[in-house]
């Protein structure tokens, strides 16, 4: 990063902060001498407290998997055996026994081997490729896939090749060596995929030898609860990566209470993870980030956490089983018809333990896991057969019920005041005299929350007001998705913008100002005016405002109402404009892949396919006063894009109406369904 950066990120950081970073900076520079020693075969003898692994499981279990679940399952295992796994776009063929843990093999960069972490600069794509590629290996997903394989079926192929990678990570990444332990949130979740290696394998003659025996694990288990005991994100950064630095150092300590300092390490993590739990997450349940994506793993490391915890006798306790239960309530209602959850914020497709094939569908996982916890509510969906995840995190979980410290939602949550999200739905509130039952569901987000998390909200999109509407499932206007974290400076900027969102741009810019990938300057002021009918009746209205641009010299607001009728089937955007002079904007709306579009006097005719091949249409009118055209992916600037994954980019259709916006105006817009 260039040194204007970071002044821009040491205005987001209190004194308090900036004292404690300059701690860290004492601890890197004394743990460089350790790492010279590491290098030299120097360091002192590590102590070992005796002891077992004794939160097994059942083997049994394995006839309880259900048979999709288990096919899925061992199919991936059988890709690994081959050598292939797919890590985000890339279709790699090169993970064999002995992988190349450096080489990120989208651009083909391999990373410096032997250099002290803190002096390798993990942002430089130029120094060491697409760093989340590098990482996502090395979070060795792939490792409990394979002996999740072991477990279900006993072939010993599946636990040589687990040991073969273990073996190669440990030999090439000494402690404080390299880019795997440049980041606390790497080294959380790498623990917890040790932690279930050992459970799956448990079964196999050298399992012994190769973990509980073995000075070079116990050496590398050692040092990784050391690092996050030692270095853990605070203030500005306590994000979703003090959860899992946190849920892997309280994994790892519970399963392997080995070393002098177990006890309190397990203790500081515990501590952690109550304050945090509630600390990230709204009292409605939604993650704080405002980033679905991540409300789903921080769920899955507080399960993952508090399982563990059950299974050793270190519970957690009731309100942190209180939040997960809130969590779950949350997404279940979120959902549309298809069990899929809003795109808002970013999303790397991080997940805390992976025992699937990774494209598995991981909210149905989430879902079946709050079911299996906590009991699926009488208006939950009904989510599929359990993943073979749910069915072993069961066989940890409490013995006894779990407390209920508030009631559960009485009815299916409209609207999540606290965390800034409406959903506008016909199906639920659809009475007998208006849609016909065999209509598709029409599903609408509506976003008033504020920017994100913490002082740079890091995850965050300047994305209020937006919106997100599909039609049985089918993003209709869609919100934009990700695409990337690093290296592609102006893609990372475009898909976190307010031009990229469903919503309203004035003067050019963002509703707030883009410091950085992960940083925002200022906030963005959101106000809900009125939410009316959202659980009933033939009408459901929203109305909120934000004063993002009062930043500006022009001070305006913009309020935007929306009203979905359940029985005409349209939806109706109502945008308004206050400010002293007239300014110019652009109104986006997306279109999602499945769409295409003909535009011919400020009406867009929108067609579709559903994924059982049946048609959809609608009709999009838009504001006469703006001038309207359709952009498909274009790329200088950047505009018409959809990110459906990670690292992954599909041309869309962007209609943008782009004029002068008046005080008094209304600029409607009227979309209505034809399916």
């Amino acid at each position: 990063m260039n040194l204007s950066w970071y002044v821009r990120r040491l205005s987001r950081m209190s004194a308090p902060e900036i004292a404690m970073r300059g701690r860290d900076s004492v601890v890197k520079l004394m743990w460089r001498r350790e790492w010279m020693r590491e290098m030299n075969a120097t360091r002192a003898s590590l102590t070992v407290v005796p002891g077992a692994f004794r939160t097994t499981l059942s083997p049994e279990l394995a006839l309880v998997v259900s048979k999709e679940a288990r096919h899925r399952l061992i199919a991936s295992a059988d890709q690994l055996m081959a050598g292939r796994w797919k890590t985000f776009a890339v279709e790699r063929d090169d993970v064999g026994a002995d992988p190349d843990w450096f080489t990120d093999p989208r651009t083909g960069r391999t990373g410096p081997l032997s250099r002290y972490c803190f002096e390798i600069d993990h942002r430089a794509e130029e120094t060491v490729g697409n760093i989340k590629y590098v990482w996502e290996l090395s979070r060795h997903h792939h490792l409990t896939v394979l002996a999740a394989a072991y477990f279900l079926t006993g072939d010993g192929r599946y636990a040589e090749r687990t040991r073969e990678h273990l073996t190669s990570w440990w030999h090439r990444n000494p402690f404080l060596s390299g880019v795997h332990w440049t980041s606390g949130i790497e080294v959380g979740v790498r623990l917890i995929s040790w932690v279930w290696v050992r459970r799956l394998i448990g079964a196999w003659p050298a399992t012994a030898d190769l973990l509980d025996r073995n000075p070079i694990f116990l050496r590398q288990l050692y040092d990784h609860q050391r690092y996050l005991a030692t270095l853990t994100s605070h203030h500005s950064s306590a994000n979703n990566h003090v959860v899992a630095e946190a849920a892997g150092l309280f994994a790892a300590t519970c399963a392997f209470p080995w070393f002098a300092e177990s006890d309190g390490w397990r203790e500081r993590a515990a501590s952690i993870l109550r304050r945090e739990i509630g600390r990230q997450t709204f009292a409605s349940g939604l993650n704080r980030e405002l980033a679905t994506d991540y409300h789903a793993f921080v769920f899955e490391l507080c399960a993952a956490a508090a399982l563990e915890g059950e299974a050793s006798g270190h519970p957690l306790g009731d309100e942190v089983w209180e939040w997960l239960r809130r969590m779950a309530d949350a997404a279940a209602a979120i959902v549309d018809e298809t069990l899929r959850p809003p795109r808002q914020g970013d999303s790397d497709e991080g997940t805390a333990l992976l025992l699937d094939d990774p494209s598995y569908d991981r909210w149905g996982a989430v879902l079946s896991t709050g079911d299996a916890l906590f009991g699926r509510h009488h208006w939950w969906p009904r989510p599929a057969l359990p993943d073979v995840r749910t069915t072993l995190w069961t066989a940890l979980a409490p013995r006894r019920p779990i407390a209920e410290v508030s009631p559960r939602p009485a009815s299916r949550p409209s609207l999540f005041a606290d965390a800034g999200t409406a959903i506008l739905r016909d199906h639920d509130a659809r009475s007998a005299d208006t849609t016909s039952a065999d209509a598709r569901e029409i599903w609408c987000r509506c976003d008033h929350g504020p920017l994100g998390f913490l002082s740079v909200a890091a995850h965050g999109h300047a994305d209020a007001l937006a919106l997100e509407v599909r039609c049985g499932g089918v993003d209709v206007l869609a919100d934009p998705g990700t695409y990337c974290y690093h290296g592609e400076r102006e893609w990372r900027s475009y898909f976190r913008s307010t031009l990229a969102h469903n919503t309203l741009e004035l003067g050019g810019v963002s509703q707030a100002v883009d410091g950085g990938p992960f940083l925002w300057l200022g906030t963005i002021p959101t106000q809900l005016l009125r939410a009316d009918g959202l659980d009933s009746g033939p009408k459901a209205l929203w109305e909120a405002e934000h004063s993002g641009y009062r930043r500006l010299s022009y001070a305006a607001v913009h309020r935007r109402r929306v009203e979905l009728d359940r029985e005409a089937r349209t939806l109706t955007i109502t945008d308004l404009v206050d400010s002293d002079v007239a300014q110019t904007g652009r109104l986006a709306f997306h279109l999602g892949p499945a769409v295409t579009a003909t535009l011919s006097e400020g009406v867009a005719s929108l067609r579709w396919r559903f994924p059982d091949g049946a048609e959809g249409s609608a009709e999009l009118r838009l504001p006469a006063a703006l001038d309207w055209s359709a952009i498909r992916g274009r790329t200088e600037p950047v505009l018409g894009w959809y990110s459906p994954a990670f690292d992954e980019r599909l041309e869309t259709t962007t209609l943008v109406g782009s004029g002068s916006f008046e005080r008094g105006r209304d600029y409607r817009s009227i979309l209505s369904f034809h399916c």
